[in-house]
């Protein structure tokens, strides 16, 4: 298995709804920072299943990440008045609160080390998938999830949430750059992992 794998889950994950303009979600982002629940709820609905589908990656267990995306929107509510223009999506800004929200989830448990122990069978597995497709992504979920710090988050961000490398650099503020080594030195080291998984 090759790391084509990663490419081939991120881009049959990601079926989101066209979202609304830019200026338009600035807008509500400004209504929702000035205590607009109305506008808060439309940010949600446009970006809850995207934030989702980030922890999911990451916490198979559909209860759990559902929890944790809950979190993360009260998170961003509380923080909305703090919020600052980057450049960057808003989605960019949720998905940095999303990933510390994961890395809290797993210190609470002190299971940082190993997170594909709680790896169950989905509650919302399709049961016509192959055996040889989810080992796959087992695989390369384990592989994702031993990355560390900048590596882990650029590999979820760029593959698995579908940002540019740009929006990328604007939401951990980095040179675009500097994410392109980033992400090169994160799939050589995918490559060093998935290599030694495939060793009997």
């Amino acid at each position: 298995m090759g790391i084509s794998a990663i490419l081939e889950f991120g881009i049959s994950q990601r079926s989101c709804p066209q979202l609304e303009s830019r200026d338009t979600e600035n807008l509500l982002v400004q209504q929702a920072a000035s205590g607009d629940h109305t506008a808060f709820a439309t940010l949600y609905e446009m970006h809850v299943d995207r934030v989702y589908r980030h922890v999911h990656f990451q916490i198979p267990v559909s209860h759990d990440a559902e929890d944790i995306t809950q979190a993360v929107f009260v998170r961003a509510w509380k923080s909305l008045p703090r919020y600052k223009q980057t450049g960057a999506p808003f989605v960019s800004w949720l998905i940095v609160i999303a990933r510390n929200a994961v890395i809290d989830h797993f210190r609470s448990r002190r299971n940082l080390r190993d997170l594909d122990e709680t790896n169950g069978p989905h509650s919302q597995v399709d049961p016509v998938s192959s055996v040889e497709s989810e080992f796959a992504r087992a695989e390369v979920r384990e592989a994702v999830m031993k990355l560390k710090g900048d590596r882990r988050t650029v590999i979820l961000m760029h593959f698995i949430d579908g940002f540019s490398y740009e929006e990328i650099g604007n939401a951990l503020g980095k040179s675009e750059g500097a994410v392109r080594v980033i992400q090169h030195r994160a799939l050589k080291d995918m490559k060093k992992l998935l290599g030694e998984a495939s060793i009997p």
